[in-house]
């Protein structure tokens, strides 16, 4: 299907959500209300004893339900194993009528049977949470004739239970059927933790009594400053000599715990070489903790130095001392995300932390449509899960294997401080599944769509279920990879801290009174999503750097002369209502409408002769305005907009260039090309700055003599209307300048004014540019 006729909109949806009881703003109970209930059959395997004696059994045991079968792990050569797995097979899939619980000794030929249960699912019991979990028990093993007591006994527990139940984002799962071993992990939904972020502030005072290696010359020093793979140097101390000083700053981005210490090297830099003088290592936890913008003492560090003698002797000698300032500074919120969407904005420290407003609910229902992501045996197939973050806290659904319409229905809660957050909701194709073509510790899990949700565009208290477009941007254009039906709900808490939340500051207070560059809050950002990948990336089952780095939209700074024309549309749709007011205004001054150019006279009058009612008028304006608009009000979440994306008119070189990497990979015409267009982009760029540049020298130049003509008339007409409104009241002057202004059409010329004939003929330095 061509991409010109794929429908990009939102759709609003009624699922089946909460037993059918939900609806509009009705709230529930149910910790699972924004999800369509699932039914599964779990069954709960402990350990074994007392099985048959005088063979070194290899143990294991399989469930087979109709087409479904499962095993745990075996243990070898031991009699009272203990396994501890759940397994859940989806009701509605079950074909057979008896759960077959088999106990096999593991074999290289064949796997013999050491007993087995059977369990008729008509008589499995039901179990619905908040209940308690359902106590396994005892069940001695059959042999090959149906008799027991001679085969052992087997602990566990079976029951029919929802994705409610506490040991279903553990259990092996029917949907995942065709994974076995340890890729059975990947499968699975978990919740993770970011960890807590720091900013580490080095302030590098001074050096005392640096001893250079060749002291005939004023040495030219620098620190360098690592902290894990980090690293960061100051500039070169001015005063070249060996009490060199800085007095510079070195921020890092630190996560607890702090294990990676801090390890400060001063260097000597002489042409190419670089001598060492001298190196320090502190560590992170015996670092003093800022949390108010107060300045933290100064202390002396000691510098050491590694001496090695003709033997291959290492020594470590003192060297010199280093004056810093080191602090962990918890006042600060270490962004991770952009600004514009990020989902936290409370500082590092919790004693800063704002109170909570409310709770946010999400229920991960299903996706429609996803395209084929991998081809296994000869067909295309997709392993799809999803992703979501909202503050420190990312979720992971379970994976549903080879379907095109996954159905999750998973709900997760967040606590909110602030509405003007952003959800953000990924889908990913899991590639690291035994059975796919691109299996492997290498391979990454592809993107197929992302979707964000401003919480400030939700009332509260409402259940908003909708189907969002799941759309991804590739070299080759704008694709849609299907759709996907979510749940959410906002719930206010405190009605008094959601208002109060509009007036507080967007940051805490250390981002106001010791602010950050705009530079610093870009490197330091970089530092964050390094590091969050990393911690992440090394959880089970690991959260991979590709995912992490597209839900935190790494590289949404790179250039891009797409979005630059996007931002540019944006720019100037905010301008639509002074356009709109413009317009208005000169369908006034020409008397398009007479009436209304009467009453605009006669409104015009009131306000002259009383002025007091400018300011009333003013807001009985914008709150008709208001009131209108509240019929016309958004009535969904807003969703990717491929349309404000300017998606469809981008030029296939221009998404190519968006793809580049960084440096780039092309060859030389091809970037000669893009910096030619760069190039004319940049000449209407600098003519409109320069066009700005002489509008304000003119005005500057009206009292500078630059003419002397057109300053000496200026300063007349001061002289002038110096005498004019002194004898004449200045409510005559004003209706006399509002109703020349809006004077008929037939007492007006069409040529420019005589203030604008004026103002063009101001000199400006233009002609000194050369």
């Amino acid at each position: 299907m061509s991409q010109a006729n794929v429908d990009f909109s939102l759709k609003e949806t009624s699922p089946n959500i909460g037993g059918g009881r939900v609806s509009g703003s009705e709230k529930l109970t149910s910790s699972f209300d924004l999800v369509e209930q699932l039914h599964f059959l779990y069954v709960r395997l402990i350990r074994a004893r007392h099985l048959p004696a005088g063979t070194l059994w290899n143990p294991f045991v399989e469930v087979k339900i109709g087409n479904y079968k499962a095993t745990t792990k075996y243990f070898e050569k031991k009699l009272d194993p203990e396994w501890n797995q759940v397994f859940a097979f989806e009701k509605d899939r079950i074909q057979g009528v008896t759960v077959e619980v088999t106990v096999r000794n593991k074999d290289n030929v064949n796997d013999v049977v050491i007993g087995k249960l059977g369990f008729d699912i008509p008589d499995i019991p039901s179990r619905v949470p908040p209940d308690s979990p359902l106590a396994p028990q005892w069940y001695s093993l059959e042999n090959e004739h149906g008799r027991k007591g001679e085969r052992g006994e087997l602990m566990l527990a079976i029951w029919f239970g929802t994705q409610a139940d506490e040991v279903f984002s553990d259990a092996w799962n029917s949907d995942a059927a065709a994974v076995s071993g340890e890729s059975i992990a990947n499968t699975r939904s978990k919740v993770y933790l970011s960890p807590r972020l720091w900013y580490l502030r080095v302030n590098i005072i001074q050096a005392q009594d640096l001893v250079p290696i060749n002291r005939n010359r004023n040495p030219e020093v620098y620190v360098k400053a690592m902290v894990r793979n980090m690293v960061l140097r100051s500039r070169f101390s001015p005063n070249k000599s060996i009490n060199a000083t800085w007095n510079e700053d070195l921020t890092f981005v630190v996560a607890e715990p702090f294990d990676d210490p801090l390890i400060l090297t001063v260097i000597d830099k002489l042409g190419t070489n670089e001598d060492v003088l001298g190196r320090c290592m502190i560590h992170l936890s015996k670092v003093a903790k800022r949390l108010l913008p107060i300045p933290v003492g100064a202390n002396w560090y000691n510098l050491e130095h590694v001496v090695q003698d003709n033997q291959n002797n290492r020594e470590v000698r003192f060297a010199s001392r280093l004056q810093m300032r080191i602090s962990l500074d918890g006042g600060y919120h270490v962004l991770d995300e952009s600004i514009y969407y990020s989902s936290d904005f409370r500082a590092t420290s919790k004693s800063l932390w704002p109170p909570t407003i409310g709770v946010l609910e999400l229920g991960i229902l299903n996706a429609t449509g996803l395209l084929p992501m991998k081809s296994v045996d000869g067909r295309g197939t997709t392993d799809a899960y999803c992703v979501a973050k909202y503050g420190p806290k990312w979720v992971r659904t379970r994976t549903i294997v080879d379907s095109f319409a996954p159905k999750w229905h998973e709900q997760y809660t967040w606590e909110v401080y602030d509405p003007h957050t952003v959800v953000t909701i990924g889908v990913f194709d899991n590639c690291h599944l035994q059975g796919g073509s691109n299996a492997g510790g290498g391979s990454k899990d592809p993107r197929i769509g992302k979707v964000r949700i401003r919480l400030s565009t939700l009332n509260t208290d409402k259940i908003y279920t909708h189907s969002y477009p799941l759309i991804v941007l590739q070299p080759s254009g704008v694709k849609k990879m299907g759709e996907i039906q979510l749940a959410v709900r906002f719930t206010c808490s405190s009605k008094w801290n959601l208002w109060k939340s509009y007036t507080q500051p967007l940051f805490p207070k250390m981002h106001y009174v010791l602010p950050l560059s705009v530079y610093q809050v870009e490197s330091l950002r970089h530092q964050a999503t390094q590091t969050l990948s990393m911690r992440l990336s090394r959880a089970e089952p690991p959260l991979r750097r590709e995912v992490v780095e597209y839900m935190l939209d790494v590289g949404s700074s790179v250039w891009s002369l797409r979005r630059g024309r996007a931002n540019l549309e944006r720019l100037l749709a905010t301008f639509n209502v002074l356009l709109e007011a413009w317009k208005w205004f000169d369908q006034i001054c020409k008397w398009k409408k007479p009436v209304s150019s009467m009453v605009v006279h006669i409104v015009y009058l009131i306000l002259v002769f009383s002025p007091s009612l400018v300011l009333p008028l003013v807001f009985l304006m914008c709150i008709k305005h208001g009131a209108f608009q509240y019929r016309k009000r958004p009535r969904h979440p807003p969703h990717m907009n491929t349309k404000l994306s300017l998606i469809d008119s981008a030029h296939p070189d221009e998404l190519d260039e968006e793809f580049d990497t960084f440096p780039s990979s092309k060859n030389g015409e091809v970037l000669r090309r893009r910096y030619d267009q760069l190039r004319t982009i940049a000449g209407r760029m600098m003519t409109i700055i320069g066009d700005l540049a002489t509008q304000a020298e003119r005005l500057s130049s009206i009292l500078s003599w630059r003419d002397p003509r057109a300053t000496f008339m200026f300063l007349a007409f001061c002289l002038v209307a110096t005498i004019v409104c002194i004898f004449i009241p200045g409510r005559l002057l004003a209706i006399a300048a509002g109703f020349f202004t809006m004077r008929h059409p037939k007492l007006r010329i069409n040529i420019p004014s005589l203030p604008k004939n004026f103002f063009r003929r101001l000199p400006a330095r233009t002609d000194s540019i050369i």
